[in-house]
This record gives C-alpha cells, sequence and structure tokens, in this order.
C-alpha cells in the first residue's frame, strides 16, 4: 500500500511540473509583464516610467528564467520563474497584485466554499444514488420512464434558470432563505440553504440518470442472474450486490467534484455572494490579478490529483477485485 502511494505520488510530480511551466508560459511568455501592465493601467497614454514602475512593485522587472547579473544561485531564485512559479510546490503564494497575501485569503475563503460544497457532495450523492436504485429497481415500468423523461428535461435546463429561478421563489415570494450573503457560525446556515438546494436540484436530472445506467449495466451481468437463482429478493440482489459493484465508476466520478469541496464553484458563489474561492477566482479574473489566478490553478491541480490517489485507493475497499501492489 504504502509503495503504492509513493509510486501515484512520484507520477503527480511531472504532472504539476508541467501544470506549473504551462502556466509559467501563459502568463509570463504568452503574456508579457509589460502586457500586465498596460493593462492595469490602462491601454492609452501609459508611459514606459509606469510600466516599470508597476513592474518593480510586483517584481516582474526581475529576468525571466535566468538572471545572468546575480551571482550564485541566485542565477536561478532571483528570477520571476522562481518567485512566482517555484515557490508554489512549496504552497507559499506569495502577494496578490494589489498586495494581499494570497494564502491568507485562502485559508480564509476556503471554509465558505467547504460549507457550500460538502452538504451538497453529501446530500447529492444520497439522494442521486436513491434515485438511480430507485429507476433501476422499476426498471421498464411507467415509474422508470416518467423518470428519465424528467431526468432529461433537468439536466437540459441551464444550471442559470435553477440559480435565478430559487432567489425569485423560494428567496423572494416565499421568503424562506436569503437570497444572498454570508455569514459566519451557525448564522451562515441560513446562507447555505438556498445555494445547496439549488444545486442539487440542478444535478437531479444528469447524475440520477448516469447512475441509473451504470446499475442497468450491473444488473445484467452473470453474477446477478446467479444471485437471483439462489432466491435472493430483487432488493437484496440491488443494494447488496448491484449497488456494491457500481461503487468503481461512482467513486471515479465522485473525484471530478473533490478539488471543488474547497475551490468552490466559480458560478454559485458568485450569485450567492458567497465569500468562498470561486468568487475569489472570479473576483482575480475581473481585476485581472495574474496571482491569484496562477495560485488557484496550481492549487486546483493538487487537490485533483490527491482525489485521484483517494480514489485508487478507496477501490480496494469497494472492490475485493482490486490490489494494490
Amino acid at each position: 500500500m504504502i509503495s503504492y502511494i509513493v509510486r501515484r505520488i512520484m507520477y503527480a510530480v511531472p504532472i504539476l511540473i508541467g501544470v506549473n511551466v504551462i502556466t509559467f508560459m501563459l502568463f509570463f511568455v504568452v503574456n508579457t509583464p509589460d502586457d500586465m501592465a498596460r493593462m492595469h493601467l490602462g491601454m492609452k497614454r501609459v508611459t514606459p516610467e509606469a510600466i516599470e514602475k508597476w513592474k518593480e512593485e510586483r517584481g516582474y522587472d526581475k529576468p525571466v528564467v535566468w538572471n545572468a547579473e546575480a551571482n550564485a544561485v541566485e542565477k536561478i531564485t532571483d528570477t520571476i520563474f522562481f518567485e512566482n512559479s517555484v515557490k508554489l510546490f512549496v504552497f507559499d503564494f506569495g502577494q496578490s497584485d494589489d498586495g494581499r497575501d494570497i494564502s491568507h485569503d485562502i485559508s480564509q475563503r476556503m471554509w465558505p466554499s467547504l460549507a457550500i460544497a460538502l452538504p451538497g457532495l453529501i446530500v447529492g450523492l444520497l439522494v442521486y444514488i436513491t434515485v438511480g436504485l430507485t429507476l433501476s429497481f422499476f426498471r421498464a415500468t411507467y415509474i422508470d420512464v416518467s423518470g428519465v423523461i424528467l431526468c432529461v428535461i433537468m439536466m437540459s435546463i441551464s444550471s442559470m434558470f435553477y440559480i435565478i429561478g430559487g432567489q425569485v421563489l423560494i428567496g423572494k415570494f416565499l421568503q424562506l432563505a436569503p437570497i444572498s450573503g454570508y455569514d459566519t457560525g451557525l448564522n451562515a446556515v441560513k446562507f447555505l440553504v438556498l445555494p445547496v438546494l439549488v444545486g442539487l436540484i440542478g444535478g437531479i436530472g444528469s447524475t440520477s440518470r448516469w447512475y441509473r445506467t451504470i446499475f442497468l449495466e450491473e444488473i445484467n451481468k452473470d453474477y446477478v442472474r446467479t444471485a437471483r437463482a439462489k432466491g435472493l429478493s430483487e432488493v437484496r440482489v440491488l443494494y447488496q450486490h448491484v449497488f456494491r459493484n457500481a461503487l468503481i465508476p461512482i467513486l471515479t466520478g465522485v473525484v471530478v467534484l473533490l478539488p471543488m469541496l474547497f475551490m468552490g464553484s466559480l458560478v454559485t458563489e458568485s450569485f450567492f455572494a458567497i465569500p468562498g474561492l470561486g468568487s475569489y477566482t472570479i473576483d482575480a479574473i475581473n481585476a485581472q490579478d495574474f496571482a491569484i489566478v496562477r495560485s488557484m490553478v496550481f492549487l486546483g491541480s493538487v487537490l485533483y490529483i490527491i482525489g485521484l490517489i483517494l480514489t485508487d485507493i478507496s477501490y480496494t475497499f469497494v472492490d475485493p477485485r482490486v490490489r494494490l501492489d
């Protein structure tokens, strides 16, 4: 087990290096520091002196990858690449373009993102799996057909409709929850009800239909017919055999959502004014704060790789056929 985890981590290193290098090239080679300065200061009537001052304040006046004028190791360390990319591997995110500590912002904003994403993930899995199993149990009946039609309709509707519709119906007309905003402690619950509910309803169509497909594929396999031949009830076959063997594709789908537990949802947090990492990223993009955007891209890559490793490990607990060498 330990050797497998170490090997998976070693595989992740070149991936992170590649993501880091590509991100650096996009921000500092394709889009040069001079271009950044002009975008921040305004494209018209920007003097070379103002550009140089802006670059100097943010450390962008240094050589890109090699400082020929420095001594010894500073030829590498006193560069834009080392200051803005290499330090990301030790989670030193530095400062944003307006001088804020990015690590402090992340530590503060990750909790609202977790508060909205974790309940949505747990409750969503319970609801989606239950709906998928129910449709599978009543397969080829009017309940199954009606459920599939409803799922197709729901998955065809834009997520913006659910967000705006939920705010108008639940927040404005029924006044059951605030339309937007956030608070600390237990007071935050009333602000989280609406976004979690909207996210849950918006995902029922596509996710439940996908789970139904997974369960139906398992139902047609030989081991299910063998279990039925032994006299097991359909409910026991479905929940004890089919569900367990369908966990691997379900876990594979969940891994995509793991980074969002910390990174937050860009659209949801923005519309509901939740100060999480999702809205933090959107605000940075709108403000053209490239330091924050680079940091969030790298952090998202790290979380996604961690999710992949955890998913591979979890396979051994749900399927005895999978072994870690």
